[in-house]
């Protein structure tokens, strides 16, 4: 089995994330166990499982 040749540059510290990044406990503050994310014109449902597991429904 071939591996994956490791990137040619690695990214620096100075350079800018082409992400964001949202950590699930600012979701899921408060007791909260589903947050809603509206997308274009279609609605999403976030939920946080019992066993700590998300799962996205449209």
């Amino acid at each position: 089995m071939d591996r994956p040749s490791p990137p040619t540059s690695a990214p620096t510290p100075t350079s800018t994330p082409t992400y964001f990044r949202l950590d699930t406990r600012q979701l899921f503050q408060n007791g909260l166990r589903q947050v809603e994310i509206v997308h274009g014109d279609v609605r999403y449902c976030l939920r946080l499982t019992r066993e700590n597991k998300l799962i996205l429904t449209k």
